[in-house]
């Protein structure tokens, strides 16, 4: 369960319900990190649009590939079971994301594996990013917006991160619907909550 006590949709109103509303219509269910929320609708709206606003400008697979990065370098199961499950379902086979996972990169182009290790270092300590780190995306064809929009990807990762993870949010139970070497291998940090936990939460 979340370390804070926010309010819940059931009892939410305004702005919060139609938050926790949207959530649902989404997946299904309204997400656990959607319920730390509870009491500051307004900052999920903010996130919601700087997140639109970053995507606008990237390739869907590079934002999926550069988030991941991002989140595995957090220590963010959320995260990183999450944004696992999209490039699974949308651009990568089993085999690949179980490589890389592991670390492996052989199924991607130089330049993703260029993004995916400048995101590590912009969550990890972001004055370590060389101007070195920059020439390679460049030399792999990055233009100068599009290294901005690396960087701005993963920094944006390490707020929304942070906070679900600080205040306690567990990812999903639904996430244990995914393959369980892959799902193992991505639980870097907060363990997967378990349905008994959710239903609890929601008064259930």
């Amino acid at each position: 369960m979340a370390f804070i006590e926010a309010t819940p949709f059931k009892d939410s109103t305004g702005d919060a319900r139609a938050m926790f509303a949207r959530q649902q219509a989404r997946f299904g269910y309204v997400p656990n990190y959607a319920k730390v929320f509870g009491d500051r609708p307004d900052i999920m709206n903010l996130w919601a649009n700087l997140l639109a606003g970053i995507r606008r400008h990237v390739d869907p697979r590079r934002f999926e590939l550069v988030t991941f990065a991002a989140a595995r370098e957090l220590g963010s199961s959320y995260c990183a079971l999450a944004h696992a499950k999209v490039l699974q379902e949308k651009f990568l086979t089993l085999e690949e994301m179980l490589a890389l996972a592991a670390g492996d990169h052989g199924s991607l182009s130089e330049a993703e594996a260029a993004m995916m290790e400048v995101a590590r270092k912009v969550v990890a300590d972001s004055s370590s990013v060389t101007r070195e780190d920059v020439e390679r995306l460049r030399n792999t064809g990055l233009r100068e917006e599009e290294i901005f929009d690396v960087v701005a990807v993963a920094a944006a990762r390490a707020f929304f991160a942070k906070l679900v993870d600080a205040l306690g949010a567990e990812p999903d139970a639904s996430f244990m619907e995914m393959e369980e070497d892959l799902r193992e291998r991505l639980t870097v940090g907060r363990p997967i909550a378990s349905e008994e936990t959710e239903r609890m939460e929601e008064g259930g």
